[in-house]
């Protein structure tokens, strides 16, 4: 398991690939909650032809924490990384949910570090979470243990400590699949880390909207959402893909926040045809 000091905070991450390829980033979901596991596995396959790395993003799993937990930060994160790890060059930087909103931070902030562009399920704005209440409002049923005050805590800096965001995200986990495993899920919540003081400070930052600044993005940018996305519905992948000069949308129909996981041929396949188009 390896470590790297950058910006004061003490990063875990992984790495698969030749050291001479192309690199590329890939910065997970979840504020406070994710880690790099799912989005290293989820994109390990690309791995044959280019260098992926993935880390616990600051105050997330295995990595410190050492605040300060802004998305400005985060996105400085990944420069050092970029600087440090893969000497300068210019990344592919893949960020899904939380971790597109990092990315596409870095893409206004250093547009100078990006050659392409991997966005999943993620939004412009904080404004998706207006359309997730919508979305579970209307899809209550397949989550019976959750309930709207959940909801609103996961979208809030109220979050009482680390046990209670635990308990908050296994009852919202049958909203994200669209086939369900309860059993995956108690394993998967059991065993990941979260921290609510991360959770806590990043949904504090209430200004995170870049709708105005997409224009500026000018590198070759894959936009990937489920069509069943509940919480970054599909109609904020399509702002960005219609705003975004050099982009294009690819919808995965039957597939929902984890297409990645859940259509994962698939996406690992219009990845592989949008990097080699897009390459040079």
């Amino acid at each position: 398991m390896p470590t790297v000091a950058l910006n004061g905070a003490t990063f875990v991450y992984d790495e698969a690939g030749s050291a001479d390829a192309e690199p590329i980033i890939a910065l997970h979901g979840g504020r406070g909650i994710g880690d790099r596991h799912g989005e290293f596995n989820a994109w390990s396959a690309l791995s044959d032809t280019y260098r992926l790395i993935a880390y616990d993003q600051r105050g997330c799993g295995q990595t410190s924490l050492t605040p300060p937990y802004t998305f400005e930060q985060l996105a400085d994160d990944v420069e050092a990384f970029r600087q440090t790890l893969c000497g300068g060059r210019r990344i592919i930087l893949q960020g899904g949910s939380f971790g597109g909103m990092i990315a596409l931070t870095y893409a206004v902030k250093y547009p100078q570090g990006l050659s392409r562009l991997i966005l999943r399920g993620t939004a412009p704005s904080h404004h998706n979470e207006d359309d997730a209440f919508e979305t579970f409002r209307a899809r209550l049923h397949k989550a019976s243990s959750a309930s709207e005050g959940m909801l609103r805590k996961m979208f809030s800096d109220t979050v009482v400590d680390d046990t209670e965001l635990r308990l908050i995200w296994l009852a919202l986990q049958p909203l994200y699949f669209e086939k369900f495993d309860p059993d995956a899920a108690l394993e998967r919540t059991r065993t990941m880390h979260l921290h609510a003081e991360t959770h806590n400070a990043l949904f504090k930052e209430r200004s995170y909207d870049l709708r105005d600044r997409l224009p500026e993005i000018q590198v070759p940018t894959l936009v990937i959402v489920g069509a069943e996305d509940w919480i970054c519905t599909p109609n904020h992948s399509r702002l960005i893909a219609d705003q975004v000069p050099n982009a294009e949308l690819f919808e995965v129909p039957g597939a929902n926040h984890a297409v990645h996981v859940e259509a994962n041929d698939i996406v690992i396949s219009a990845a592989r045809d949008f990097l080699a188009r897009s390459a040079g």
